[in-house]
């Protein structure tokens, strides 16, 4: 079967660096449980996973909203359909893919913890969540945006902490599917702080070379009360934070394109692809063809 390389058209996905997994895993709301990977995949032909008891370190959800495809454990191939979702568990061998001729529309994320077992119990073989006059769908796909823009906003482990707590609810809307469909709650938009906003500018700016002086004018702060709030609010400095966010851009880069590395790292504001790769190193844990090696998805 072949097998798409550079991604699907409007997919999305986002990965947690090692360093912050491992912090995660020792504070005591995030050991209970916590995602190393999330993503998006619409329409996506030829999409394909396959993974050892060794390689299998996470339970994997997948959320199929449009068209069909499989999932294979213990030797059982089960066929999935829109509006049908399933777990697999870690430590065990397995394999999923798309159907070729109506290919799948997944939100699919990994998560582990000391929690994730009871989420995951009873979730190894498909199940539905079919539309109703109740079924509150877009609610909870509303969650997962929450979740995934969590994460893929930034690596801070506040963020992280959030995305925790969603990811309780998330998972409790699958569990006790009836008592969610039951309850309600409002919705409510906060507007944008400097923070976020400074944020935002770096987002926009991750390939040219920007300085404190540059974000901290755009927020129209001075530099030091700028620096001040920021830390205080996102646990790291404007600068630190910053090179995060080019690296995330690089695993976007990596994961969906041919690029080289000499390639990717300009865009992402570092003109020394030998400094992008040691710095890209230390923050995931693994070198950039180490990390496009990894299986995802």
């Amino acid at each position: 079967m072949p097998r798409i390389r550079e991604g699907f058209k409007g997919e999305r996905i986002a990965v947690l660096p090692v360093f912050l997994i491992e912090e995660l895993k020792r504070d005591y709301l995030g050991k209970e449980l916590y995602i190393t990977d999330i993503g998006y995949y619409p329409h996506a032909g030829f999409h394909y996973c396959e993974r050892t008891d060794a390689e299998a370190n996470e339970f994997v959800l997948i959320y199929c909203v449009e068209g069909e495809g499989w999932f294979e454990l213990d030797r059982k191939k089960q066929t999935v359909t829109a509006n049908q979702f399933f777990i697999l568990p870690e430590h065990k061998a397995h394999s999923y893919g798309s159907s070729t001729q109506n290919p799948w529309s997944i939100y699919w994320m990994h998560f582990n913890g000391e929690k994730a077992a009871f989420f995951s119990s009873g979730f190894d073989r498909p199940h539905d969540i079919a539309p109703a006059e109740h079924s509150r769908i877009k609610e909870r796909l509303g969650l997962f945006e929450e979740i995934y823009l969590s994460i893929s906003s930034g690596y801070n482990k506040n963020n992280m902490l959030y995305a925790t707590t969603s990811l309780f609810h998330f998972l409790g809307s699958m569990k006790f599917i009836g008592e969610y469909r039951e309850c309600r709650s409002p919705k409510e938009a906060r507007p944008k702080d400097v923070v976020q906003l400074a944020i935002h500018y770096m987002q926009e700016n991750l390939n040219r070379s920007i300085r404190l002086k540059d974000i901290a004018a755009e927020v129209k702060l001075s530099i030091s009360y700028f620096s001040s709030l920021f830390e205080e609010k996102t646990g790291y400095s404007p600068l630190r934070y910053l090179a995060y966010l080019r690296i995330q851009e690089a695993c976007h880069y990596l994961d969906f394109t041919n690029l080289k590395i000499s390639q990717i790292s300009p865009l992402v504001g570092y003109e020394d692809s030998f400094y992008f790769s040691r710095l890209f190193t230390k923050t995931m844990g693994m070198s950039p063809s180490e990390y496009k090696a990894k299986k995802k998805g």
